[in-house]
């Protein structure tokens, strides 16, 4: 496997790549063209200006989070081809510079939800949390307004302000799609892009829904293994796969994480490997990695992955605000390097012990 860390590059992140380089183990960064609308062409230049400005730091581009589905495509709206269209395009020109993985969602309306973005915990860290009793109080319109002012002033992935002001229109878009209806669309669009996928190479690494549960009524359908492998069985190509997060699939308690990771080996592409600590099923927060920290066996999720022979790009993900730094809600550099350095170290014993 590979260590990597997520980057929303130099002109919306406040972590430097100087500093993603120096932590032990990390070689690589996932990262995208932030300022890339859904539904436009990527071009060759500024995948190639992406990637220059990453190896001048002595890190290089391991994946793409994400390259977003336009609302169309997943509506399955008349001008869907169009976007589909742009989105070979794109895929054509990251293939054209060795690039062969895109992590993406399937996810209507809202990309992730949280409840709080700076929960306090007794360590005196902030963290994300959701607690379902909060979210059925918020009105969906005033969603974007809790989100925006807790967020440090960072414009957050899937939450961009231009999206949000549209949140009426954007419900009503999605009113008559249900779960059976989005698995249609996306089998549409995997079918379309699967042959440019199969020419280049590119992993497709589609995210789970995160909370893995319908939010305001919302179809959510990347959620369980059940799900998974139907999406698998639809368009059955080694490319169509999946990005396996901890986070996502272990905010339902139900989702047995390691018996997933063994039950999906070949088709797991990409990693996000965190950890959550419940209050109860529908209330929890994104504590450190550490397994004592939170609910989940880290152990047993890093050793499912070297069972199954996992070689692609793990990250860490979401970390805690800790020691004074201000940054986007989960993406700081203090607990993730620490997480990406427990990872690391879990993964050496493993592979050493089982040698």
């Amino acid at each position: 496997m590979e260590m990597t860390l997520r980057w929303y590059g130099s002109k919306h992140d406040s972590v430097t790549l100087e500093q993603i380089r120096q932590i032990p183990g990390v070689t690589g960064v996932i990262t995208t063209l932030y300022d890339s609308k859904p539904g436009e062409v990527w071009s060759v230049d500024e995948i190639r200006a992406m990637k220059e400005e990453i190896a001048k730091a002595g890190l290089h581009v391991s994946g793409i989070e994400s390259v977003n589905i336009h609302d169309a495509i997943k509506v399955g709206s008349p001008d869907r081809d169009m976007y589909i269209d742009h989105y070979i395009q794109t895929l054509e020109n990251l293939g054209k510079e060795d690039l062969h993985l895109v992590c993406y969602n399937f996810m209507p309306v809202f990309d992730w939800t949280r409840s709080e973005l700076a929960r306090k915990r007794a360590d005196g860290s902030t963290v994300l949390a959701y607690n379902q009793d909060d979210i059925d109080k918020i009105n969906p319109e005033n969603m974007f307004e809790s989100i925006d002012s807790s967020s440090n002033g960072f414009v957050l992935p899937g939450w961009e302000p231009e999206r949000m002001s549209k949140i009426k229109e954007l419900f009503a878009m999605y009113q008559d799609v249900d779960s059976e209806k989005l698995f249609e669309n996306l089998k549409y669009f995997l079918q379309r892009i699967m042959p440019t996928c199969d020419k280049y190479d590119i992993n497709m690494a589609i995210h789970p829904d995160d909370p893995a549960w319908s939010v305001f009524g919302l179809p959510r359908i990347i959620i369980n293994l059940e799900n998974i492998q139907r999406m698998m069985k639809m368009v059955d190509n080694p490319h169509n796969g999946i990005t396996f997060c901890s986070g996502s699939y272990g905010t339902n308690l139900a989702n047995n994480l390691p018996e997933m990771i063994r039950a999906l080996k070949g088709r797991i592409h990409f990693a996000h490997v965190r950890n959550l600590k419940f209050n109860s099923p529908t209330d929890f927060e994104e504590s450190a990695h550490l397994s004592s920290d939170g609910t989940f066996d880290m152990f047993e999720i890093m050793k499912a992955l070297y069972d199954i022979g996992f070689e692609g790009p793990i990250r860490p993900d979401h970390g805690r605000m800790i020691w004074g730094e201000v940054a986007m809600p989960g993406y700081g550099l203090y607990d993730r390097a620490l997480g990406a350095t427990y990872l690391n170290g879990l993964w050496e014993a493993i592979l050493k012990s089982c040698r």
